[in-house]
């Protein structure tokens, strides 16, 4: 099978005298080469393209880095909020119910 379709791929070149063959070959030769040319300019194209998107995509992860850290360092000053907070609630709550335990203290007393 394979024999059958490089046989259909394959051009004939049957040169019917020197001249004409010599012009064929130098037409073909050309031909060729600004295909070559062409292919390397789309090479070119799409590599600078790649480029460009990868830069930008670059930049992009460094912007979404920096805004993390942003991020964090607020969460961690909010925990840091938070804890002080619970902190301060914790005193509050011990320092009313030292209280209470006094009053109570001194109502037994004096009953």
């Amino acid at each position: 099978m394979s024999n059958n379709r490089l046989a259909r791929t394959v051009v004939p070149f049957s040169p019917t005298d020197e001249g004409s063959s010599s012009d064929q070959l130098e037409s073909a030769g050309k031909s060729i080469l600004r295909l070559i040319e062409k292919a390397a300019g789309v090479a070119e194209e799409n590599t600078q393209h790649a480029l460009v998107m990868a830069e930008q995509l670059a930049n992009q992860v460094r912007a979404a880095e920096d805004r993390i850290a942003e991020l964090e360092e607020e969460v961690s000053a909010s925990r840091d909020q938070a804890d002080r907070a619970e902190q301060w609630l914790h005193k509050v709550y011990t320092e009313i119910e030292e209280r209470f335990r006094r009053q109570s203290k001194v109502r037994q007393f004096a009953n």
